[in-house]
C-alpha cells in the first residue's frame, strides 16, 4: 500500500489507535514506523532524532506485536517469558530473571497460568503473552498490529484494558495500535484514520463523529466511501490545526505550543511521525545487552526441548536413526559373498570360457551389491540430511524474524542450529558405519568410512539448511530438499553410468557421487575394490577429493543459510 501525505505526531503516555478499512495500509505504516519497512522518501523522527539519517531505535526501546501471537506451542508460558528475557537483556541472575518474568506475567494477567503450554492457551491469552515478551526490555515505543482482532468481547476487553496500562506505567510509554474494532475507540488517547494510504484524520476520539459528520464511530468505514481519499485528506489538512489545539488544551499547560507537523514521504510524497506532541523527557533505560554465547546456549536449550517433546518428532529422527540402517543390512545379512580366484590351466578352451564368464558373472554380481550397499547407505543419509533441516529456518521464520528484531545475533541463530543438526547427523552416519559394518563386514578402515559417512550427510543436511532459509515457508523449503536428494542417485552415476560430459557437469554438486566414492576407496586394497571398479562404468575419485569436495558443499550449504536467515523475510 502506498502510503502518502502522513504528518502526525505521538507523545510518551500515550495509546493512539490506527484505523482504517482493509488495504488502508495501517500495517505498512506500523511496519514503516518499526524499521522493518524503510521509507524512499521522509523522515521519521524519535524524541528528535532522526532514525533515517542518524540511528534505529535500539531494541530495548522498540517492542512490536504482529497481528497473530508468535510462541512455540511446546514451551510453557513461563517458559517462553523465561527465553524471552535470557535473549534480550543481559547481567540478570537467575532469581531476578525469575522475579521479573513473574512481575510481568502478573501484570499480563498470566501469572496463574504461566505451568501451561502455549499450545492451549486461548486466543486472546496468546495475545496477553506476545504483549507480555515485549516488555522484558521495557520498551518506550510499542506497536500492536491487530492484536484484538478475532477475539471475543471479553478477550478484546481485557487486551484493551492490558494496552491502556501499558501506555501509563511507569514514566510512560507511545503505544500505537492498528486496529479493525471500532468498539473501544474511547480508550484511546487519539485515533488516526487511514484511508487508501492517506491520513484523513488523528485526533481525539470523541471528536472523530464531529469531523466526519457521522452519529457514531460504528458509521466511520461507510463514510470514508463517500469521498476519494485525497479529498479527505484536503479536508483533513484544512481543519486539523484546530483538532491538535483541542488536545493541546487537554493535555499540555496553558500557553504550550504544538509544533507544526513535519512534512515528508514514504514512497512519494509526504510522510512524518514524530514523538513530540507535546515533548517529554526522555526516558532512560539500561538494558545490558546479553552475550552471543548466551544466546546460543538459550537457543541450542530450547531447540532440543522441543524435541524432546515433540513426540511426532523424536518418533521420527529414532526411526530414521535405528530403521534405515536395517534396510541396509537386509541385502547382506550373512555378510558380503567371498570372490573365487580365477584360475587358468584348463585342458581346454571351452572350460576356460565357461571359467571365466563364472567369474566375470561372480564379479558383477559381487561388485553390483558391494557398490549398491555402499551407495543405499549415502542415499539414505542425504535423506536423513533432508529431514534434519529442510524446515528448521523456513519453520520457525516468523519466530525468528521476531527475535532477530529484537536483538538476536543471525550469527547465534545459526550456530545454535549448526550445533543442533551437527548431533543428529553425526549419530545417523556413526551409527550408519558400525551397524553396517558389523553386520555386513565391509573390509577397509571403519573410521574413514564412518567419516566419509557423516561428511555426505553434513553436506546435504547444510544445503537443506540453506534452502530453508531462502524459500518462505517450510512446505517450500521441505518441497526443494526432497527434490534435491531424488537427483543424487541418478546423476551419481553409481547405477548407470552418465554421459563424460554432462557427468562431468553435475558431478561437482552430486554429494552422493563423493560419498559413494570415498567409501569405495577406503577398500582400495581389496578384491572388492577392484569388482567394483571391473562393473562399474563411473571412475572413482581419491579418498582426500572426496573428502575435500564435501567439505565445500558444508561450507556453500552454511554460506547459503547465513545470508538467507540473515535478510529480512517479514509477511
Amino acid at each position: 500500500m502506498l502510503l502518502r501525505d502522513i504528518s502526525a505526531h505521538f507523545p510518551r503516555r500515550h495509546l493512539c489507535a490506527i484505523v482504517g478499512p482493509s488495504g488502508s495500509g495501517k500495517s505498512t505504516l506500523l511496519k514503516a514506523i518499526a524499521g522493518i519497512f524503510e521509507p524512499a522518501k521522509g523522515s521519521i523522527h524519535w524524541e528528535g532524532r532522526d532514525l533515517a539519517a542518524e540511528r534505529d531505535l535500539d531494541p530495548h526501546e522498540i517492542g512490536y506485536v504482529p497481528q497473530f501471537g508468535i510462541s512455540f506451542d511446546l514451551l510453557t508460558v513461563e517458559e517462553s517469558m523465561d527465553t524471552a528475557l535470557r535473549l534480550r537483556v543481559g547481567g540478570l541472575t537467575e532469581g531476578m530473571r525469575k522475579k521479573l518474568a513473574m512481575e510481568i506475567l502478573k501484570d499480563a494477567g498470566l501469572d496463574e497460568i504461566a505451568g501451561r503450554r502455549t499450545a492451549v492457551l486461548s486466543g486472546g491469552q496468546k495475545r496477553r503473552l506476545a504483549l507480555a515478551v515485549e516488555m522484558a526490555t521495557q520498551p518506550v515505543l510499542l506497536l500492536c498490529d491487530e492484536v484484538t482482532s478475532g477475539l471475543d468481547t471479553k478477550s478484546e476487553d481485557e487486551i484493551m484494558k492490558l494496552m491502556r496500562r501499558l501506555a501509563n506505567e511507569g514514566q510512560g510509554r507511545t503505544v500505537l495500535s492498528v486496529t479493525h474494532s471500532l468498539r473501544h475507540l474511547e480508550m484511546h488517547d487519539t485515533v488516526a484514520v487511514l484511508y487508501q494510504g492517506r491520513l484523513v484524520y488523528h485526533g481525539a476520539p470523541d471528536l472523530l463523529p464531529h469531523f466526519f459528520t457521522i452519529p457514531g464511530p460504528e458509521h466511520l468505514f461507510d463514510c470514508l466511501e463517500t469521498r476519494p481519499p485525497d479529498d479527505w485528506a484536503m479536508s483533513w489538512r484544512k481543519h486539523r490545526a484546530a483538532y491538535y489545539a483541542c488536545l493541546v488544551d487537554a493535555v499540555t499547560p496553558v500557553g504550550r505550543a504544538v509544533e507544526e507537523p513535519l512534512r515528508g514521504a514514504l514512497i512519494d510524497e509526504n510522510f512524518s511521525i514524530e514523538s513530540v506532541f507535546p515533548r517529554e523527557k526522555k526516558l532512560e533505560i539500561k538494558v545490558e545487552e546479553p552475550t552471543w554465547m548466551t544466546q546460543f546456549l538459550v537457543l541450542l536449550t530450547r531447540q532440543w526441548r522441543l524435541l524432546i517433546r515433540d513426540r511426532g518428532q523424536l518418533l521420527l529422527q529414532l526411526a530414521l536413526l535405528f530403521g534405515f540402517p536395517c534396510l541396509v543390512v537386509i541385502f547382506a545379512w550373512d555378510g558380503l559373498p567371498q570372490i573365487a580366484n580365477l584360475t587358468g590351466g584348463h585342458a581346454n578352451a571351452v572350460e576356460q570360457l565357461i571359467a571365466d564368464a563364472s567369474f566375470s558373472l561372480q564379479a558383477v554380481k559381487v561388485g553390483g551389491l558391494v557398490s549398491g550397499l555402499v551407495m543405499f547407505q549415502v542415499v539414505l543419509l542425504t535423506l536423513m540430511g533432508s529431514n534434519n533441516s529442510a524446515r528448521e529456518i523456513a519453520g520457525q521464520r516468523a519466530i525468528f524474524e521476531k527475535e532477530k528484531f529484537a536483538g538476536l545475533r543471525t550469527s547465534a541463530f545459526l550456530a545454535s542450529k549448526g550445533v543442533y543438526v551437527a548431533a543428529l547427523l553425526t549419530a545417523q552416519s556413526v551409527w550408519m558405519a558400525l551397524f553396517v559394518n558389523t553386520i555386513c563386514h565391509f573390509p577397509g578402515d571403519l573410521f574413514s568410512q564412518a567419516l566419509i559417512l557423516v561428511l555426505v550427510n553434513a553436506a546435504m543436511t547444510s544445503m537443506c539448511l540453506g534452502i530453508s532459509a531462502q524459500m518462505k515457508t517450510a512446505d517450500q523449503a521441505s518441497l526443494v530438499s526432497v527434490y534435491l536428494v531424488g537427483f543424487q542417485l541418478p546423476l551419481s552415476g553409481a547405477v548407470l553410468a552418465l554421459p563424460h560430459v554432462l557427468g562431468s557437469m553435475t558431478r561437482p554438486f552430486i554429494a552422493a557421487y563423493w560419498g559413494w566414492s570415498g567409501y569405495l576407496t577406503t577398500m582400495r586394497d581389496t578384491r572388492f575394490y577392484d569388482v567394483v571398479r571391473m562393473t562399474s562404468g563411473t571412475s572413482l575419485a581419491a579418498y582426500p577429493v572426496c573428502v575435500l569436495v564435501l567439505l565445500a558443499h558444508v561450507a556453500a550449504g552454511l554460506v547459503l543459510a547465513y545470508y538467507g536467515a540473515r535478510e529480512s523475510r517479514w509477511e
